[in-house]
């Protein structure tokens, strides 16, 4: 509306100027009436699109959240018998080997054989022909006893004169030089054979099956199962060894351990002389102990288990082996 205003009053101005000399401002006029409204614009949305602006910077990381809660425990489950045996597990690896174990005893030394007959004796060479002797001469009569003469030369050996009676040992001489080594004599006959000593022998193996794991305590263990026992010195019924060679033995034992502690004493006539104690901890485990005995004719050795149940855990499978071992070193 101001525009309309100034447009007019320029207008005038410039009428008056080219009548007049001199122009002068006059009042001014009435405004006039408003024009019409103008033609509306073009809609801003067909313009084309602009171009893509730069990336904005990134934002700061977020918070962590919050801890979750802990789920609920869950129910105990029920407890497995104590004597039921697991699913044996697959093979380990192989172990390193094992330190070289102690040099084994000297065995005894046989009897000395029978001692072979004498070989024939050489033959003697012949001896030497002796020399002619000269004829004897004619007895002269005896002649006034001259000066001695010198020695004369040694004359020919004569005849070996008959042996003498043997006179008094006389004193021993020093040792002479030593002679020249005579020829080697002919080989003699071949001795016989002499008999082979018959050596004692004493020896047991016998351990346990799975009807006679857990044995009773405080009592002979009985082995049932018989790895070796050819002299009968083991009695099965009784559980004992019976000394039958008197001598020097050695005794040893492997056991198996399953389900409870184990406590096993070795014992000669009735008291204990080895022991050997092993903890039952979650699997399967093997103890052993060993001992050197001199025994006399009666003397019994066998295995038990002290301690009660508690300390009973000997076992024995087709897996797993229990065994007691004993045999004669050398006799006395």
């Amino acid at each position: 509306m101001r525009i309309w205003w100034l447009l007019l009053v320029t207008g005038v101005c410039t009428g008056s100027v080219s009548s007049q000399d001199t122009c002068r401002q006059g009042h001014p006029g009435i405004p006039g009436s408003p024009g019409h409204n103008g033609l509306p614009g073009r809609d801003g949305r067909d313009g084309a699109k602009g171009d893509k602006g730069d990336a904005g910077e990134p934002g700061h990381p977020g918070s962590p959240g919050k801890e979750g809660r802990s789920g609920e425990k869950g129910d105990r489950g029920a407890d497995g018998k104590v004597e039921a045996k697991g699913i044996k597990g697959d093979q380990g690896s192989r172990g390193p080997p094992g330190k070289h174990g102690p040099k084994g005893s000297v065995g005894p030394m046989g009897e000395p054989g029978l001692q072979g007959e004498t070989g024939l004796q050489g033959q003697k060479g012949d001896k030497g022909d002796v020399g002619p002797r000269g004829p004897e001469g004619l007895t002269g009569d005896p002649g006034p006893l001259g000066p001695n003469g010198l020695p004369g030369p040694v004359g020919p050996i004569g005849k070996p004169g008959p042996k003498g009676e043997a006179g008094p040992v006389g004193p021993q001489g020093e040792p002479g030089v030593r002679g020249i080594r005579g020829w080697k004599g002919e080989r003699g006959e071949k001795g016989k054979i002499g008999e082979t000593p018959v050596l004692p022998r004493s020896a047991f193996t016998v351990g346990l099956t799975v009807l006679s794991k857990f044995p009773a305590s405080d009592v002979p263990i009985k082995f049932d199962r018989i790895l070796y026992n050819e002299l009968n010195h083991y009695n099965v019924a009784t559980g004992k060894f019976t000394c039958h060679v008197a001598g020097v033995y050695y005794f040893t034992y492997h056991i198996t351990v399953f389900s409870r502690n184990v406590q096993v004493s070795l014992v000669k006539n009735g008291v204990k002389v080895l022991h050997t104690k092993d903890g039952y901890m979650s699997s399967e485990d093997q103890a052993s102990g060993g001992i050197v005995l001199e025994l006399k004719l009666g003397d019994e050795v066998w295995m038990q288990v002290t301690g009660g149940e508690r300390f009973n855990g000997l076992f024995a499978d087709e897996d797993d082996d229990t065994t007691f071992t004993g045999f004669l070193l050398f006799s006395s």
